[in-house]
């Protein structure tokens, strides 16, 4: 017997423990920037029964009411009321917040390179931290995503669509997805293997109806009926019951699921989460402009799949390496490809910051469904406007 070929990514909903604490991590983050562009952000999040506490370093003049936004935060989400574990009313919040390190902040502010330059001769910006960061882009799906993050992505997000408005009144904020997709011969998505969906409901609801709601109201409605045959399978709440969720269910930390903030596995992964960070942090900005770039390469049709890795020094501006494969699927050689992100792309952190437009307050809406292969809202590093001079950059 073959084995068939398959990929499984996962997707939670905004009620996640975990993404309701990069929720507010960005809340916070967005409201600081709204009032002090250059502020250095560096806030975490953790919540767990009747508690969150925000935590972190962070600089800046502005003052916001951190109190409120944790509330507005949980009431958005849902979590109005005692009886679903959570309330954003009664639950109670602690900040402790300190200022960035004096030995991180001289590295940022003046860059190894500018060190004994004028502001003109070097970009005065260092990376505020080391690390490696990769960006990915296939052209499995019209976002260029993996398929199975991005279908894990839409069915907990219409899932929560469906429970705001109503339509399905039983469910509560929690929820999580899986989606197995069969490869073909030539690696690409052939079919659905395997569907899970794990949402949390109310007591009064019986297992066969949530099961028949979700498969009928949510998996069909979400995807493409030729990707499903009666062959797939459809696990929904496999225990049996998920009333207890949210917070009151398992603790919650910011930066706790970066693969699916990502590309759901199918791509490697620096390590760095991005929740809660200005855009000095490249383990947000560089990941963010590493998704730009290879973007932008596969729009431009000189690769069906890429990946890029960059990596930082602390304190440095430029990067200390480019990295890029394209799996054999590229038009061009990988040396010609990193020669253009060179020439069309500043890699430096305040040339990431100006291209992407990063000092403002964008990055709540990121905080679930994944930073990557967005079609409901508009983010700078989704953009494909650089393809017209990659272009012109290869058919010099």
């Amino acid at each position: 017997m073959t084995e068939k070929k398959l990929f499984t990514s996962e997707s939670v909903s905004e009620g996640h423990p975990d993404k309701i604490a990069d929720q507010i991590s960005d809340a916070i983050l967005d409201a600081i920037l709204e009032k002090d562009p250059m502020a250095r952000v560096a806030c975490e999040t953790s919540v767990t029964t009747g508690l969150v506490l925000v935590f972190g370093e962070i600089t800046t003049d502005a003052y916001i009411d951190m109190q409120k936004i944790v509330r507005q935060t949980l009431k958005e989400i849902g979590y109005n009321d005692a009886r679903l574990g959570f309330d954003c009313e009664t639950t109670a919040v602690l900040v402790a917040i300190d200022e960035q390190s004096p030995d991180i902040a001289q590295g940022v502010d003046i860059s190894l390179e500018a060190k004994g330059q004028t502001a003109e001769d070097f970009d005065k910006i260092g990376a505020g931290d080391q690390g490696l960061m990769f960006g990915f882009a296939v052209d499995e799906t019209p976002e260029l995503m993996p398929l199975a993050i991005s279908l894990s992505h839409r069915l907990v997000r219409y899932l929560t669509k469906l429970r705001k408005t109503n339509q399905i009144s039983y469910l509560r904020p929690d929820a999580k997805s899986q989606v197995t997709v069969e490869y073909d011969e030539a690696g690409q998505p052939k079919r659905i293997d395997t569907i899970i969906i794990s949402a949390q409901h109310d007591e009064t609801v019986d297992n066969e109806t949530i099961f028949n709601d979700i498969v009928e109201k949510v998996i069909k409605e979400v995807i493409d009926e030729r990707l499903l045959d009666d062959q797939t399978n459809y696990y929904i709440n496999p225990t049996g019951r998920f009333v207890v969720g949210g917070p009151q269910g398992d603790a919650g930390l910011t930066g706790r699921k970066i693969i699916v903030d990502t590309y759901g596995g199918y791509s490697r992964h620096g390590g760095g989460a991005f929740s809660g960070k200005d855009a000095t942090k490249v383990d947000r900005s560089a990941s963010y402009a590493a998704r730009y770039i290879a973007k932008n390469i596969v729009a431009a049709n000189l690769a069906r799949k890429v990946e890029v890795q960059l990596a930082y020094a602390i304190g440095k501006s430029a990067p200390v390496s480019i990295s890029l494969n394209t799996f054999g699927t590229g038009k061009v050689t990988e040396n010609k490809l990193i020669e253009a992100i060179r020439e069309l792309f500043d890699l430096r952190p305040a040339g990431i910051i100006d291209m992407l437009n990063l000092r403002r307050p964008i990055y709540k809406q990121t905080a679930a469904y994944g930073h990557f292969g967005r079609t409901d809202i508009d983010l700078p590093w989704e953009q494909t406007d650089k393809v017209d001079a990659l272009h012109a950059y290869f058919s010099c």
